[in-house]
């Protein structure tokens, strides 16, 4: 891709060309990171946010994994149960 010029205001803005926009598929509010490369030369990379959904449909997942009735149930259990084996 053949680069295109863009120009800082003076409030440190830069506004990103529309076809890169829409290329790598960017909406209002999207996080960017930036990263100094070198003394002329930073990186801009897209920071992909984890859809909403994704948390929620993870919820349960290790029930079906969890077949031992003796295991804990809850993370304090899970401590608890650890734990013990640093005392020995």
């Amino acid at each position: 891709m053949k680069g295109v010029l863009t120009t800082l205001t003076e409030r440190g803005q830069v506004s990103m060309p529309a076809s890169l926009r829409r290329q790598l598929r960017l909406k209002p509010g999207q996080p960017l990171m930036w990263e100094k490369v070198s003394d002329d030369e930073c990186r801009v990379r897209v920071v992909r946010r984890r859809s909403p959904g994704a948390a929620k449909s993870m919820r349960g997942f290790m029930k079906r994994f969890q077949v031992d009735s003796s295991l804990p149930k809850t993370t304090a259990g899970w401590m608890k149960l650890l734990r013990e084996g640093e005392r020995e």
